[in-house]
């Protein structure tokens, strides 16, 4: 199958998880209902995005994964024969957590899981406090509409990551992400901000040949720190704006795109033909010192 249909979600969370979950699942229904094949959620969508503050008692929100979001997920994508992106916050054993995506197939089978390799730890992301960085290496997924490959957010600035996963044989890149304006800033550094997450991002289609997929969340969350700034975006393997959301509203939107655009892209722009494999051998230094 060469063309696909993406559902994107792009909505505002509550301290309730149930809530959350339920609410996820009512839109994935709706993006069912318009065409959706593959639905990818944003960022941690059961709760608030609770790395804004370092505080114990937000280990409670983790969970198996495979779990009781998988389940119930997996039950919808079963009924609606759609495929599932779902960002969660897991509990792999006692004092062990991740920032994990769970796949789930459009048969409701659990495909498997990527953790989030890249960790950040900035002002009201203070992530390295809860997540231990990813240790399952970059993953593709083999799903009943297309090979797909998972990034979350913070994994999203960095190119190795992106072609790592291109060249495991991923067809689209999909980065579910929570990524906001600090309330404080200005509105040019907002928009240079939003410009820099989106720029990197369509570099990634550029160098790959792929189409990205970036969900994001949106809304003023519980500290007030940091505006979730939405702008879903989707784009082709050359880097060109397929459809975007609004930076204030909660958004479903389907759109179909054609994967035989990679082959028609890497042809004229063979990228991966040139590289020179054999002079890479630096990138695996910290840094290069003279």
């Amino acid at each position: 199958m060469k063309k696909v249909r993406i559902g994107t979600v792009q909505m505002s969370c509550t301290e309730e998880p149930k809530q959350n979950l339920e609410k996820a699942i009512q839109k994935v229904i709706e993006a069912a209902a318009g065409g959706a094949q593959i639905v990818c959620l944003q960022e941690l969508f059961t709760s608030l995005y609770f790395c804004d503050v370092e505080d114990y008692e937000n280990f409670k929100l983790a969970e198996a994964i495979p779990g009781p979001s998988t389940d119930a997920l997996s039950k919808v994508a079963k009924e609606l024969g759609v495929v599932i992106i779902a960002s969660l916050f897991e509990k792999r054993a006692e004092g062990l957590y991740h920032n994990t995506t769970a796949v789930i197939d459009a048969d409701g089978s659990y495909l498997g899981k990527y953790r989030k390799m890249h960790i950040p730890d900035d002002p009201a992301y203070y992530e390295k406090f809860y997540f231990t960085p990813g240790d399952l290496g970059y993953k593709v997924f083999k799903t009943r509409f297309a090979t797909i490959g998972v990034l979350i957010c913070w994994d999203q600035w960095y190119p190795e990551a992106a072609r790592i996963t291109s060249l495991m044989g991923a067809e689209i890149l999909f980065y579910p992400t929570a990524i906001g304006w600090a309330t404080s800033q200005d509105e040019a550094t907002n928009t240079e901000q939003y410009n820099a997450w989106q720029t990197i991002q369509r570099s990634h289609s550029v160098a790959n040949g792929v189409h990205v997929v970036s969900v994001n969340r949106v809304g003023l969350e519980q500290h007030g720190a940091m505006k979730f700034w939405g702008g879903t975006f989707i784009t082709n393997p050359f880097g060109s704006i397929l459809y975007k959301a609004s930076h204030d509203n909660e958004e479903i939107n389907v759109l179909e795109i054609d994967l035989k655009m990679t082959d028609n892209y890497r042809t004229h722009w063979p990228f991966l033909r040139d590289r020179r494999i054999d002079s890479y051998q630096p990138i695996t230094k910290r840094y290069i010192d003279e």
